[in-house]
Order: structure tokens, then sequence, then C-alpha cells
């Protein structure tokens, strides 16, 4: 059982932390809360220890004698502090300890996350641009806020990340400490997820299995890492990442002129959606009928590589990463198709994975082998999407830096 302090720092999107409490006690966490004396004017001791089954406290002064303002720290595996306004980012920033909050950020020596939620002009003062780039120089992963509906009538970007987004991400840290390094400051991504559907009639489509879920993966992990992400998505029912850039496709066509645009300026392209390899030659304009004869067949013609095409196209320097979902057979393993696609694609990087019942597609675990051009291979084991979205990100980061002379 991991030991996890949980800040919540005094700004109306506190009452969001109930359920990011709620996930982490679910997920078998023992969570200990410590909120902000301006927190408790939000959400109350009450509710914070009904959720987490363990007592409260916001001053250094509570339970003395077990010197909590020490102890919360040294012993937590994990700091995460959501929301984190603008006055706990600076004091973090500073060095400041007035409360328990503070004085547990001093004293930790665990991964620390934090998630920001403010309004606009706060999040873009250059007080807290200093103040989040001191934090992110230390080793602290401070999440970008999301845009949206601020206080009152404000929109903008600075909403709290959703609180299975700040989950996910909370849980990779537990997994591997060092998975959220701030090492694609500058760099574009993009990723392409879920699965395209080809239309048949108004009602029918030929498509496939897949949720979409790996390819967001790989966008939140990649913007925590500080790059800029822009999501291609076909038909994925997943809320949209936190400061990512979402474009919606539904077919293989649409799917590839988004990937492409994007890919202009882009450093990394991750092809992580299932793309339909074949469409019909003709949709029918209304919905077809039984008519208790063999139906009349479907013709098929092939979607265009669009990874293929990427690496026809590419850019000097970019990183172009393949999925393969495969399934072994007479001809081969799941590896041996991996690494044939990964020659015949002729990209950077292939993700490998077997795919069938419970494994893969709709799943919320994946393991997989990251296959490389140069020979290399890295098994990934068994665990949530965000891992080996970690994985990969490390695979890409290490490849930004030889690609151009490289080439």
């Amino acid at each position: 059982m991991s030991k996890v302090v949980l800040g919540v720092g005094g700004g109306i999107a506190a009452y969001k932390a109930c359920e990011l409490l709620r996930r982490l006690v679910e997920g078998g966490h023992d969570v200990t809360v410590v909120p902000t004396a301006s927190a408790m004017n939000f959400v109350g001791s009450a509710t914070w220890e009904a959720l987490s089954h363990n007592r409260v406290a916001s001053d250094v002064w509570t339970d003395a004698h077990a010197v909590p303002h020490v102890q919360l720290g040294r012993e937590a595996d994990l700091v995460i502090v959501a929301p984190a306004t603008a006055d706990l980012v600076a004091k973090a920033a500073h060095g400041l300890a007035d409360d328990l909050l503070t004085n547990t950020l001093l004293t930790a020596r665990c991964p620390v996350l934090f998630a920001p939620a403010m309004h606009t002009e706060m999040w873009e003062h250059p007080a807290t641009i200093d103040n989040v780039a001191t934090l992110r120089r230390r080793g602290v992963a401070v999440l970008e806020p999301a845009s949206g509906r601020l206080t009152g009538a404000d929109t903008g970007k600075g909403r709290l990340p959703e609180a299975p987004e700040i989950f996910r991400l909370a849980e990779l840290l537990l997994l591997r400490p060092d998975a959220l390094p701030f090492d694609l400051a500058g760099r574009h991504l993009v990723v392409s997820a879920g699965g395209t559907r080809e239309a048949l009639d108004p009602v029918r489509f030929l498509g496939n299995a897949s949720s979409g879920q790996q390819g967001y993966a790989i966008a939140a992990v990649a913007a925590a890492r500080g790059a800029r992400v822009t999501l291609v998505a076909a038909n994925a029912a997943l809320p949209d990442p936190a400061s990512v850039d979402v474009v919606r496709v539904v077919g293989a066509l649409e799917l590839r002129d988004a990937v492409h645009k994007a890919a202009q300026d882009a450093d990394i392209v991750v092809m992580a959606a299932a793309v339909a390899d074949f469409r019909p030659v003709s949709t029918v304009g209304h919905k077809i009928k039984k008519s208790g004869q063999s139906p009349e067949p479907i013709v098929l013609e092939e979607n265009p590589d669009v990874l293929v095409e990427l690496v026809q196209g590419r850019r000097p320097g970019q990183v172009l990463v393949g999925f393969a979902a495969e399934t072994g057979d007479a001809n081969g393993s799941v590896l041996d198709h991996g690494r044939a696609k990964l020659a015949r694609k002729g990209c950077d990087l292939m993700v490998v994975n077997a795919v069938g019942p419970g494994k893969a597609f709709g799943q919320a675990d994946n393991a997989a082998v990251i296959l490389g051009n140069d020979g290399s291979e890295s098994d990934v084991p068994f665990g949530p999407k965000s891992l080996l979205a970690a994985a990969v990100c490390d695979a890409i980061e290490a490849r930004l830096g030889t690609e151009g002379t490289r080439r």
C-alpha cells in the first residue's frame, strides 16, 4: 500500500479533489489529506476524513508530538497538490513553509505532482511562469492546466485537469518515479488514437475495437513532459487530455489529412490509431434492408498507408513511431510480424503488442515490445497504458538527440 499525501489548495476547484481522493483510496492507497486553511473554506475536514478514512490537519500544531510537518513528507511515496493555486506554487518555488502542506513539500523526498488551477491571468503572469519553471527544474512534475470555464463567467486556460487524468499520472509516478521528466519542452508531438470507421450506409460501418486509450495516454504523458501535443482522435469516447489540441476525425482519409497537416511542423509523430486497411468503394445513401436474398457483395479498396507516407515525406530529424497490433499465426509470432512491419514501414520505432480477447483493445492495461530500426528491443511489462506511454516517450527522447546527425 502506497502512502500518498494529497495537498489541497484554496481554490474553487478544491471540490474536484474529492473525486481524486476517492479514486486514490479505491486504488488501494493510504491517503492523508493536507488542506490549506483557505481550502477548508471550500471543503470541510469532515468530507476529507470520510473519504480518506484518515484524520485531517492543516496546521503544524495538531498532534505536534508526532512532528507531522516532518513525518508526512518523509514517509510519503507521492505528494500531490491539487488544486495548486498561484500562492502555493509561489511558496513551493521559494521554499516558504508557513503551514503543514508547505512544510510537507520541503521534507518530501518522493515524487511531487502539482496540478495547477487558477485564472488565466495568474497562470500567464511572469512570476507564475518563473515559479513553475523553478519547480520543474528541481524535478517537480507540474501539469499544464486545462482550458475552459473558470470561476464565474470567465473562460480560458486555468482549469484543474480532470481527476481521472491526475489519478493516472499519479499512479504512473508511483510505479515509475522518473516517468515525467520535463524533457520534451519545445517539441511538437502528433499522436493518432482510436479506430477509424468506414461507412457502408448511414448507420453501418467497417471498424475495429480500438478505444483510443493508448493514444490518449501517450498524449497526456507527452504533455506532462512538456511537449506541445496534437491528438488526432478517431471515434474515441474519452475526455480531452488537459492542454492537448484535439482534432476529431471519423474515417481513414480524414485521419490521413489531419495527421499530414499537423505533421508539417512536428518533431514527433506517433501513429497509435487503428486505421482501417480497406474502405468500401461506394457508400449506399440509405439503410441497407434485409431482402431474404443474399446481399450484394461489398467491394473494398485499400486505404493509403499514412505511416509510409509520413516516412517518405519526413522532415529532417523527425521521429516516426508506428504501432503493430498483432496475433501470432502459422507464418510467425507476434514479434516476427512486428519486426517485418518495422522493416516494411521504414519508421524509427515500432510498438508491438499482442491483441485478442482481453488484450490491448479496450483494456486499461497493456504490455508491449518497442522495436528500434537500429535493432534494439525494449520489453515493457504489463501495466497501466500510461506506463507504456512513458516508455514510448523515453524511446522518442533518446532518438531526438541523434536523428538530426544520423540522417
